[in-house]
């Protein structure tokens, strides 16, 4: 595939739209996955989510990829695309050429031809990778590279806000059972 600018405003304006409509991380994550997939043509797209206990990234979504790629083992953040995790895109135009994936052979097997792989970062925090999958090798444009660091830096956003937005919703109900409980003993 040539180089050529292939996220445009209205890219943009689709995904910023599911993000700010959403307040389910789950489904506003598989939404995105779908669109990129969808807007960019390529195999499939994965969000990932980083623990950072195991340092593993965990699978927040996927979309275009089979089970048994997305459910291979687990994804090491030091052993799979590592520059991710000190905040670096990184793009493998090649999969067969490369040495930085934790699971080459199934790679190929799945028939990816190429990876980009974008940090998701919150206040400058690595929290996760979004990564997308060629079916050939890619020569993706560092406008597209910039324009996907940009949208990475939302998805980070997007997963902070549902996160906090659960906890307080939760923090409500929990106050809400204890004054109902307060009221009928009062009673």
């Amino acid at each position: 595939m040539s180089i050529q600018e292939k996220i445009d405003i209205n890219i943009f304006k689709v995904v910023f739209r599911a993000i700010a409509h959403s307040d389910n991380l789950d489904i506003m994550a598989n939404h995105l996955a779908q669109l990129l997939v969808a807007a960019l043509e390529i195999k499939g797209c994965t969000i990932f989510v980083l623990n950072p206990e195991s340092e593993e990234l965990e699978v927040l979504a996927s979309f275009g990829l089979s089970m048994s790629y997305v459910n291979k083992g687990p994804i090491l953040s030091d052993k799979s695309i590592a520059e991710n995790t000190s905040g670096k895109p990184t793009v493998i135009r090649d999969v067969h050429h490369t040495n930085r994936l934790q699971y080459p052979d199934d790679a190929k097997k799945e028939g990816i031809g190429a990876i980009v792989s974008i940090p998701v970062k919150f206040y400058g925090k690595v929290i996760g990778a979004l990564r997308l999958y060629h079916h050939d090798v890619w020569d993706i444009s560092s406008d597209d590279i910039d324009s996907l660091l940009v949208l990475a830096e939302n998805i980070g956003l997007a997963m902070t806000y549902t996160r906090v937005l659960k906890a307080l919703k939760t923090i409500r109900y929990t106050i809400d059972d204890i004054h109902g409980l307060w009221m009928l003993e009062s009673e």
